[in-house]
């Protein structure tokens, strides 16, 4: 049964507000407007908020939520359980700071001593789970092999490979504006895939989920955009048209 969006704001805890703007941005567009306006939501789309809702919480932006949820290989029960298993983290860190907290008190009461390791067991800061799930679903064997090849090559070698990735780049940056379907932009694609198949082995799929990691990672982004604001995004779209067009 269809709900309206007051009725799904109830249901849920967010605010109208939040839901016109999830429609506004296309990251959850109602199966239905009436000619009247209303916005009128199906199971399905409650499903979608739930996942939405579910990645919110774990700290992903809205951005990177609605590239991941529209990825055409996204899985909703892996994407399930991997939320449960980063829950399940979290939680038994927070348990763990907890009980920090207790010891904390009791030693700023003089009832315990404590060491500098005590004080901070389960605040943790190395670990990233959601770059680990990305590397074990996208292409982990893949990224550790190029790596492999890149440290055993001479420094002669390394260098050609530094200039020839820096000029790939800046080719792709200057046409980050046009359409990633292009015949421009695939061949600039191509020309990165067939650069990342000399130093390692990426099939089209495996090149695409590295294009999913340009965006779902900020550091990714980050590193990347450093090269042209929004070229993440684009070579995130054109590695998805360069896997859809060889399937």
């Amino acid at each position: 049964m269809d709900m309206k969006v007051k009725e799904v704001a109830g249901l849920v805890g967010v605010s109208v507000r939040t839901l016109h703007h999830y429609d506004k941005i296309g990251l959850l567009e109602p199966d239905e407007v009436t000619e009247t306006g209303y916005r009128k939501y199906s199971e399905e789309d409650l499903e979608l908020l739930q996942q939405i809702l579910f990645f919110k919480k774990l700290g992903f932006s809205l951005e990177n939520i609605k590239k991941m949820i529209y990825n055409p290989h996204y899985n909703r029960q892996e994407a399930l359980e991997m939320q449960k298993r980063m829950l399940k983290d979290e939680a038994a860190k927070i348990d763990q700071m907890i009980k920090t907290i207790d010891k904390t008190l009791l030693h700023m009461k003089g009832n315990i001593e404590m060491t500098n390791e005590e004080k901070f067991e389960g605040i943790d800061f190395t670990n990233n789970p959601y770059e680990e799930e990305a590397r074990e679903k996208w292409g982990n064997d893949a990224v550790d092999e190029s790596e492999r090849r890149i440290n055993r090559m001479a420094g002669q070698d390394q260098e050609e490979l530094k200039r020839r990735f820096d000029e790939i780049y800046k080719n792709i940056a200057e046409i980050r504006h046009t359409d990633p379907e292009s015949e421009k932009a695939q061949k600039a694609i191509e020309e990165w895939y067939e650069y990342l198949n000399d130093i390692g082995n990426y099939s089209p799929e495996v090149f695409m989920g590295l294009g999913q990691m340009y965006i779902a990672d900020e550091r990714f982004t980050k590193n990347i955009d450093q090269y042209g604001e929004g070229l993440a995004q684009f070579m995130s779209e054109a590695m998805r048209v360069f896997y859809e067009k060889r399937k």
